[in-house]
């Protein structure tokens, strides 16, 4: 005899089976690679939320003493910031000044703690701007007048 109904409806219940089994490994596949890239975004912006700092010196009043100038960083983050001329880049009206030029108060500052940063620069009288990189290109712009 021939090949009966319900033959041909086990062959289709096999074959809805199998690509069920596909369709559904593909949509596990695609959410868990979307929940990790989502999980490692979040653990990034967390970080870098937890970086912060502001430079928070009086605009009109930076005090120059010994062939420094000298600017105060707060940290503002939710962890502790090691303040080295490796972590932290410094610019004066765009342009970098070399690690020789430039240190820190203290080696780091935890939360709500400031340091000093002094700054060896010949500038003029006027306007100008400091710009502090700090880590995960965290940065902070100052306009002072000299």
């Amino acid at each position: 005899m021939g090949f009966s109904l319900t033959g041909s409806h086990v062959i289709f219940f096999i074959a809805a089976i199998i690509v069920a089994s596909t369709v559904s490994g593909i949509f596990i596949a695609v959410t868990m690679d979307v929940s990790t890239s989502l999980s490692e975004r979040g653990n990034r912006l967390q970080e870098q939320l937890d970086t912060d700092f502001e430079i928070i010196n009086d605009p009109d009043n930076i005090n120059y003493s010994g062939g420094y100038y000298t600017f105060y960083l707060k940290n503002i983050g939710g962890k502790k910031l090691v303040t080295t001329n490796t972590t932290f880049q410094v610019f004066i009206n765009g342009d970098i000044i070399a690690v020789a030029n430039y240190y820190f108060g203290d080696s780091s500052i935890k939360v709500s703690e400031v340091t000093e940063l002094y700054v060896s620069a010949s500038l003029s009288s006027g306007d100008h701007t400091l710009r502090v990189v700090g880590p995960l290109a965290i940065d902070d712009e100052f306009t002072f007048t000299v």
